[in-house]
Parts: C-alpha cells; structure tokens; sequence
C-alpha cells in the first residue's frame, strides 16, 4: 500500500526532471549550431517546463504547506530535488546533448504511457498531454542519434565519446525505487520493471540501427537522483537557476 509521500515523491521525480532537462536545453540559447536547432531546443526545453510546473503544481498541493510550484522550483536546496543524475549532466557538445536528451526521451516516453492509464485522474490528464510532446521529442532526438551515429567521421567518433560519458547515470533509468512499486501496485506510476525494460529495447534497437555499441547494464553507485544524492553539477545549475527568485524573493513578474 502506498503513502502519500510515496506520491509526493514520484511527482517530484517528474517534475524535477523535467525542470532540469529543459534548463540544460536552454542553456543552448545563442549557442547551438544552426537557428533552426536553436528554436528546436527552446521549444523541447519550454515544453518540459511546462510538465514541470503541471506536476510540481499537483505535488504542492499534496504537501499543502504553503509553497507553490514556483516555491519548489526556485526555492528548494539541492538535497532536496529528485530529479535523474542523468538530466543534471552537463550540455558538453552536440553529440552530449542529444545523446542525453535521446536516453531521457526513451525513459520518459515509457514512464507517460504507462501514466496514462493510472487511477489518479490528474496524473493521468497530466501525462495524456505530455505523452503527445514527448513523441514528438523522442522521435527527435532518436533521429539526430541515428544521424550522428551513421553520419561522418567525426559525427560518429563524438557519439561513440558520448556515450560512455552518460552511461552510468542509465542505472536510474533501468529501475525504479520502492516507493514507485508501491505506486504502481496500486495503479498510480508506471510498473518500474516494464519500464526499465521497455527503454533497454528501444535504446537498443536505435544503437543497432547504426551500428552503436550498447554498454553493459550500469551498475548501482553512491549517488541517487531519487535520493537527492546529486553530482556536483546540479548545485551550480540551481544557483544561476534560482539567482533572481532567491535574490528578489517578493518581486512579481
């Protein structure tokens, strides 16, 4: 039988993740290699934004303490947010950034349409709506893989450099915690073992496609998203993310 913190704790697993991945693509703004990949990113980065506040919204109101998305968004400390380590890795190249969009789209795109047939009403509504931007996002992402992988020389050389480098942030990907078995026992989240395996064979059929090789199951480490164990990279995210909202904490915009 699940708790109710069990559902807080999901939420924030969605939307932290969505939060942080859309940060990191906007952060290609005046910086990707053509005008037309740069309003790609901010749309896909706007549009996980979006999530973001949809499922941080519902989990405020859960914790009715008083704080509102923008509160759990700009005004949390590192410990406390639990999105993936995946997400919270930095751009580096282009080959970085799509791998790790690519790998967090297969991820994500399971974890909705198992959402949206949950008994939560609002998870369900919530994730119908996702799950439409998402395809979109994991087609995207899949082809610029697919792209880079059998494309030239050095296309093919980045992505093979790439992928070794998010590997091992994957082991959260593959399995979920307790609480979220909990939750689908109950059928509110996405069963974690259909998921985990659901994104492999999909990741995998992509790689094969081109000819990428597929790295060895990650193995477990210190560190833990859904624990608030982050790497050293969220906190420096959240301190420009956060700069103007902690600095001006009653302005309105």
């Amino acid at each position: 039988m699940h708790s109710q913190e069990d559902l807080i704790q999901y939420l924030l697993l969605l939307g932290d993740s969505a939060l942080i991945q859309g940060q990191r693509l906007c952060e290609w703004c005046g910086r990707a290699p053509a005008i037309e990949e740069e309003l790609a990113l901010m749309n896909v980065g706007l549009d996980l934004v979006g999530q973001a506040r949809n499922w941080l919204e519902y989990a405020a109101e859960l914790q009715a303490d008083g704080r509102s998305a923008d509160d759990l968004a700009f005004r949390r400390d590192e410990r406390a947010f639990r999105n993936l380590l995946l997400v919270e890795q930095p751009n580096g190249d282009f080959a970085v950034t799509m791998t790790k969009q690519f790998l967090y789209d297969a991820w994500h795109f399971q974890v909705l349409e198992g959402l949206v047939a949950s008994r939560d009403e609002r998870i369900a509504g919530i994730a119908a709506k996702a799950l439409k931007e998402v395809t979109y996002h994991l087609r995207r992402s899949g082809e610029w893989v697919q792209r880079m992988g059998g494309g030239t020389e050095e296309s093919r050389r980045r992505m093979l450099e790439a992928i070794p480098l998010l590997w091992r942030f994957t082991v959260e990907l593959a399995a979920g915690s307790d609480s979220e078995q909990r939750l689908a026992e109950s059928g509110i989240a996405a069963e974690p073992a259909r998921v985990g395996a659901d994104w492999l064979k999909h990741v995998e059929s992509l790689f094969n496609s081109v000819e990428l090789p597929l790295p060895a199951a990650a193995n477990y480490f210190y560190l833990s998203g859904r624990q608030g164990m982050h790497t050293e990279h969220l906190g420096l995210l959240l301190a420009e993310m956060q700069f103007l909202p902690r600095a001006y904490p009653d302005a309105t915009w």
